[in-house]
């Protein structure tokens, strides 16, 4: 039994000297339902590396509400209540299956902890504006949900890449967009603190999908007329990172902002 308890203490001696840190992540628990789950980055993205790296499948299990893109670039993703949709050049919001695989989404499981009912109509600049009046602070994450009446929306859509991939400013330039006029639907989202830049989009990234999730995609423009909007708060983040050659060869270094700000509002 003494030999047993040297055993334990020198294995834990190791663990100390070598500095390392266990941590079980689990989405199962009602604690870890409050985190922000994201696969890659948004520069990476910048940078053209668009092969999945994680299936759906693994996707669900960190969040049932998110956003991001599929293998090679292929359309925008939306997942709200559970259910995933990937919105095609062809503006069409389509079913996605647990095989399929992203490159880069970020996910959680969204429980509201603040709801306003907005009567106004806002433009997406005023709807910016209204949401950084009523968050808390600029310094934690907030996913956000906002259902109901648009007069417009605008989206996009990115075709499919082939290699050698192009960077993504250059692939969005060959986008589709879709307008729509007085519909019911869903923007769903986050705020993301500008010390993130590099990692995530700093400040709001919006996707739409319509009310019957036939079509939606990324948010370029709205105005709204009746909403309701829904806002989850979360000082906790996890990310994991593609094992991917294009991924360690990437160059991260550089400052992509004017690239981003480009991709995100054209």
């Amino acid at each position: 039994m003494k030999n047993i308890r040297y055993l334990v203490l020198a294995a834990a001696l190791v663990t100390i000297s070598l500095g390392v840190v266990i941590y079980e992540y689990s989405s199962q628990t009602a604690f870890d339902r409050d985190i922000l789950f994201q696969t890659s980055t948004i520069d990476a993205l910048l940078e053209g590396v668009y092969d999945g790296d994680m299936t759906l499948g693994e996707l669900r299990k960190h969040g049932d509400i998110g956003i991001g893109t599929f293998d090679d670039l292929d359309g925008e993703m939306i997942g709200l209540g559970g259910q995933f949709y990937q919105v095609k050049v062809d503006g069409v919001a389509y079913p996605v299956n647990d095989s399929m695989q992203t490159p880069f989404a970020v996910v959680t499981f969204f429980d509201s902890d603040e709801a306003v009912l907005l009567q106004e109509s806002l433009n997406y600049t005023q709807l910016e504006s209204h949401l950084d009046d009523i968050l808390p602070t600029e310094n934690i994450f907030y996913a956000i949900k906002i259902e109901g009446v648009f007069e417009y929306i605008k989206t996009r859509s990115v075709p499919r890449q082939s290699r050698p991939y192009r960077p993504l400013v250059e692939a969005t330039k060959n986008q589709s967009t879709f307008e729509f006029h007085n519909l019911e639907g869903t923007i769903v989202g986050f705020r993301t603190p500008e010390y993130m830049r590099g990692v995530n989009v700093p400040g709001y990234h919006f996707h739409f999908i319509t009310q019957d999730k036939v079509a939606g995609g990324h948010l370029l423009d709205c105005r709204l007329q009746r909403v309701k909007i829904e806002i989850d708060c979360t000082s906790r983040f996890y990310m994991t990172l593609p094992g991917s050659k294009e991924f360690y060869e990437a160059d991260l270094a550089k400052t992509k902002q004017t690239e981003l700000e480009k991709v995100e509002k054209q």
